[in-house]
This record gives structure tokens, sequence and C-alpha cells, in this order.
């Protein structure tokens, strides 16, 4: 699949199904990689730290889980793509697996969802196989307790790893295991809570408006309101610098160009 980068963002292009269909190939394949779901959140987050931009720029694929980077696409380079979300690719994605004899490990989460995790699959996906799950400390990882993990996914030997740690820390932990778990990993972070029935989702009206994050906002308003206001005035910004430089300054510089090369300046009457 493509990737168009979003300014500096790599973002990959296509219809929600494509991503579907490559994520099953990757996974039936054993294909060892990386799948960010990508939101406002996150770029904002890309943007003010240039390693954790690497890490997103160096994944195999990154899903425009945001409406407003999809508006983005297409208000600065003309490009229509629909939205892939990470709460509509996740249960897709369950089905298909069952169907294709995949295996999941979900890693991330407290035990609790875990556990209702375990219980919503076993009603709603009954013929998957779950190799397992993990719920790690809420503090950093010693260096052996971090090879353990990988030991105990890679005997598992799952199709997907499902990660659930929210950003940045789900991303910046698959790239810290990438070539070590053999297996396709996809940070879904919100997503899991969502569909277990722990979270409501935005009504449509709200998803097709691109205010999902508002009715997270309400949900959770002391958790997320000082996020939402950093990041979405600072994408907002950010995006706006980007259209006008490319709607006023490119042409004019080109401009200039054709001016000067027309009608050279001469440095002095004698030249």
């Amino acid at each position: 699949m493509i990737k168009q980068q979003l300014i500096n963002f790599n973002l990959t292009k296509g219809k929600y199904v494509q991503f579907i269909e490559q994520l099953l190939t990757l996974a039936s394949n054993k294909k060892a990689a990386i799948v960010c779901v990508a939101n406002v959140h996150m770029f904002v987050e890309a943007q003010q730290n240039e390693e954790f931009l690497a890490i997103i720029n160096n994944a195999e694929m990154v899903t425009p889980d945001g409406k407003p980077l999809t508006w983005a696409l297409r208000l600065l380079y003309g490009i229509k793509q629909e939205r892939v979300a990470g709460m509509d690719l996740l249960p897709d994605l369950l089905k298909k697996m069952e169907e294709q004899e995949l295996s999941v490990y979900f890693y991330g989460g407290s035990q609790e969802m875990l556990n209702s995790t375990t219980k919503h699959i076993q009603q709603k996906y009954p013929l998957l196989k779950v190799a397992g799950s993990f719920s790690p400390p809420f503090r950093a990882l010693t260096e052996n307790e971090h090879g353990q993990i990988i030991e105990s996914i890679n005997e598992s030997n799952p199709h997907v790893v499902f990660v659930i740690l929210g950003c940045p820390k789900q991303e910046k932990w698959m790239d810290s295991v990438k070539g070590k778990i053999n297996s396709v990993m996809i940070g879904v972070g919100g997503a899991l809570p969502v569909m277990i029935g722990l979270q409501k989702r935005a009504p449509l009206w709200m998803q097709n408006a691109g205010l999902e994050w508002l009715y997270r906002l309400i949900q959770e308003p002391g958790r997320l309101f000082k996020r939402y206001a950093v990041t979405n005035t600072f994408f907002i910004v950010t995006i706006l610098k980007e259209f006008f430089n490319l709607k006023f300054m490119v042409p004019l510089k080109f401009s200039k160009k054709k001016i000067n090369h027309k009608y050279p300046i001469k440095n002095s009457v004698n030249e």
C-alpha cells in the first residue's frame, strides 16, 4: 500500500477493505510488523518529538484513524481518503481472523479489562483462538521482565498482537520489540474498551462530523480536557500554517525565479 506524508507524518492510503486485506496477509505470513492507528493526538506527539516521529514513519502501516487527518489530506493535497478507525478495524479484523483461523494475543490494559475481553470474544467470536494475554505492571519493566514477555508471546505464537497501552507508550513499546516478536503488532489504544462495552462510542453523526473527541471529552473531562485543548489547537495551527505556505509562499517562490530568469539584474552599468 502507498504512503502519503501529511507534512512530515506518514499515513497509509487506500480503501478500508484494502487495509483489512493487507493486515490479514501480513498476519497469515507471520510478518513481524508495526501498525499504528493514527489520530490527532499521535500526529501532535510526533511533531513535538523527533524520535517518536521516526517510530511512526518506520511503521509498516499507519491508518488514518482520526477524521481531521483525512480532512487535512484533502485540504493540503486534494487527496480523498476514507477514515480507517481503530474502533471499526478491531472488531472487523477479529471476525476475519476467526474465519481464517488466525490467533490473537492481547498485551496491555488492566487484568479486569483483559478478563472482560475474554468473555466478549467467547460470546462474539467463539471460534477465534486467543493465544494469550498479559497485563503489564504500571511501572517501567526491568530488562529481565522485558525479555520474559517477548519469550512468552513468541511461545504462544500469535498471528496478531493487539497492544493496549495508549499513545505514545504503545508505539514506543512496539518499536522496542520489533524484530523480536514474530507477529503483526497493532496499537489499538482506546478501541478495545469501547468494543467490549466499558466505554461508549460517539453516535454516527458525531463520528462523521469529526467530533468523536468531544464525545470522549464529555465522558472523561478531567483526564482529557488539557490534552484536547493543547493538541487540537496545535493541530489546527500546524495545518493552517502549511495550507497558507502551500497556497501563497510556494507559488511566490516560483514566481520570483521566473522573473529573475527573464529580467536578470546586472551588477553595474558597465557590465
